[in-house]
């Protein structure tokens, strides 16, 4: 397990199960939660409706919200008479104008969407088009806007980004994009006629005339809100705070910023070990700086009660060499410092160790004649627990 065992629960938790409710109360009491931030609109939704079963608050808009941001034909008929609406085509689907854009009524991430380039094309799916929602196809650039209204009514902030590389309907690569009238009325209006709350985000692209038309609202957290967090705002806090009744106060770092998300890989290594040894040249200084990585490593092993000790053959004084990075002596239980011609295997202990060394031909030795764990710079990762800071 990579996550921290007292804050991770594994268990029937699925909406359709009908002990969903039971379980999910269990959990609750038994990690004392006392407020619950909805991250997917069909879960908001359903947690909305069965809001007074549950033994801790909702950090949500409301229930009718949920529903439109849910129902994209709802949201388009309620909101119809706007101009930032796209053209939404009906049965018979007499009057398109293609290309035509195909989606669920109920979905995200463009699971199930499609682009019809042609009549052809259209009566191909025409018997297909139940639960989907036909709209003027956006061929303009995309943007996620981020809001947080408080709890009464005042829209505090609007913050668009742009999503530069999507993948799975998650933004892997977004940059700050200037705040337009155009798109705080649009947030504006969205906000005052759903009576939104606490956080929440919409979707506009360009039309062919690069008018922005909205696409989707949500009342939930988005994955990349985390963006603005980073110059101040802090969604899941401010929403809290407001559902708690406390008044908030928004302090914006108004700088350009981008952001990059990717997979990320944590490991949990099964081998127990009481004592870390680390090379100098070219694993705890490479080409020319510290090895942050490696720093952490050695900081998460002190925390642990594992004993770092500095085993090298660097040439020079050492001391010196330490000082020039601003590395102290005290972050390591033992130094030992030995000539070049000396194998690093006669001074690491067999029993309860590891060792990280750029140098093959030493890993091999060590590896040969003491069986323990040898790891190369690179492979050190998996000894760092991505579950502590």
């Amino acid at each position: 397990m990579l996550y921290p065992k007292d804050h991770f629960c594994i268990g029937n938790f699925f909406i359709n199960s009908p002990e969903f409710i039971h379980n999910f109360n269990q959990m609750l009491d038994a990690f004392e939660i006392e407020w619950i931030i909805p991250t997917h609109d069909t879960i908001a939704l359903y947690l909305e409706e069965v809001a007074e079963q549950l033994h801790a608050e909702m950090v949500c808009s409301n229930k009718w919200a949920s529903y439109v941001a849910r129902n994209k034909q709802v949201m388009f008929d309620e909101l119809k008479d706007e101009t930032f609406v796209p053209t939404v085509y009906h049965a018979p689907y007499s009057d398109l104008e293609f290309p035509v854009f195909v989606k669920p009524n109920i979905g995200e991430g463009a699971k199930g969407a499609c682009l019809i380039k042609s009549k052809e094309g259209f009566e191909r799916l025409k018997n297909d088009l139940n639960n989907m929602v036909v709209c003027e196809y956006l061929p303009g650039m995309e943007y996620t806007v981020d809001c947080f209204t408080d709890r009464h009514g005042r829209l505090l902030f609007v913050g668009p980004r742009t999503r530069e590389r999507i993948g799975m309907g998650i933004t892997f690569q977004s940059c700050r994009k200037e705040l337009t009238n155009e798109i705080y009325r649009i947030a504006e209006i969205i906000s005052r006629k759903f009576r939104l709350r606490g956080a929440w985000f919409f979707q506009i692209k360009e039309d062919k005339n690069g008018v922005m038309k909205l696409m989707e609202f949500s009342v939930r957290m988005a994955g990349t809100m985390v963006f603005y967090r980073q110059l101040g705002i802090n969604f899941p806090a401010l929403s809290l705070f407001d559902a708690m009744g406390m008044d908030v106060t928004i302090l914006f770092n108004d700088y350009p910023l981008q952001i990059e998300r990717c997979i990320k890989t944590a490991f949990r290594f099964g081998y127990k070990y009481d004592t870390l040894y680390v090379d100098f040249d070219d694993t705890l200084i490479v080409n020319g700086a510290v090895n942050t990585t490696i720093v952490k490593l050695i900081y998460q092993s002190i925390q642990k009660g594992i004993k770092v000790v500095l085993l090298t053959k660097h040439v020079g004084d050492l001391n010196d060499s330490l000082a020039k990075y601003r590395i102290s002596e005290n972050l390591f239980d033992k130094i030992i410092h030995i000539i070049p011609g000396a194998s690093k295997a006669d001074y690491i202990s067999p029993n309860g160790s590891v060792l990280i060394d750029n140098y093959f031909i030493e890993r091999r030795e060590v590896r040969e004649r003491l069986n323990i764990p040898v790891f190369d710079v690179d492979a050190a990762a998996c000894l760092i627990d991505e579950s502590l800071l």
